[in-house]
């Protein structure tokens, strides 16, 4: 069975003296696993669209359980995120989220859309990384199913006071006059707003938003944690995009 389609390489692993075995994001056909013949030599095509973050028209070919590319024409190689180690590692903590949670032979339009937007972000500097970041990061969980209630404070239905308590464990706000723990997280309103528009907003608004340097790193916080309760998975991508950011 043959199957043409688009997708984004998320991971490499050498086989052998010339082939590899590549994992794809595939717009219809979910996370795919298919051996790429012969890619290790330069002189071989499918060598250059089928590297890692490289966004190709592949064709697939099924021989009972197994993969295998036999063509592949690149579309968007995301050359520049090899060259910058940051952008790279966060790069690399974005396809290992959507590893764990993409299986083989479902839609991945979203998934693929939302990563491919990031990484174009990401390699043109278009925002800052930990912007980016926080963004794939709530949004992936609204595509998910973990679309956090962040509407109004869960008690009284109160949208906006100085400071919200983000419940990070069940995804709920309250305000300022119905929190009764100090375990939750304070958010400023202008981190709620910023995190309403990543969950609420039309895919194509939602990296179309400013904030100041500093409040950057507690957004990036938020998300990072909210999706790492959700997931219930240490990645160690994240822990080495941590260790180089430092």
């Amino acid at each position: 069975m043959r199957t043409n389609t688009d997708g984004l390489i998320l991971k490499e692993q050498n086989i052998g003296e010339k082939d590899k075995l590549v994992t794809v994001l595939t717009r219809h056909n979910g996370l795919v696993r298919a051996f790429v013949r012969g890619a290790k030599s330069v002189k071989n095509r499918k060598n250059s669209s089928t590297g890692m973050f490289c966004y190709s028209k592949i064709s697939l070919y099924k021989n009972k359980e197994t993969y295998i590319i036999d063509e592949a024409e690149p579309i968007e190689l995301f050359f520049s995120l090899r060259t910058d180690l940051e952008k790279l590692a966060l790069a690399q903590y974005f396809a290992e989220i959507i590893i764990s949670l993409v299986q083989e032979d479902e839609s991945a339009e979203e998934y693929l859309r939302l990563i491919l937007n990031s990484l174009y972000f990401l390699a043109n500097s278009k925002l800052p990384n930990e912007q980016i970041k926080a963004i794939t990061e709530m949004r992936i969980m609204c595509i998910a199913g973990f679309m956090p209630d962040l509407t109004a404070c869960e008690r009284c239905g109160t949208e906006d006071t100085n400071t919200m308590y983000f419940d990070i464990e069940d995804g709920i706000l309250y305000c300022e006059n119905c929190v009764a723990t100090d375990l939750l997280y304070p958010l400023d309103i202008g981190l709620v707003k910023a995190l309403r528009h990543i969950a609420f907003s039309d895919f194509e608004k939602i990296y179309s938003f400013r904030m100041e340097d500093y409040a950057l790193p507690d957004l990036s916080y938020i998300t990072e944690k909210y999706l790492l309760s959700k997931l219930q998975k240490n990645f160690k991508t994240l822990a080495f995009y941590k260790e180089i950011t430092k």
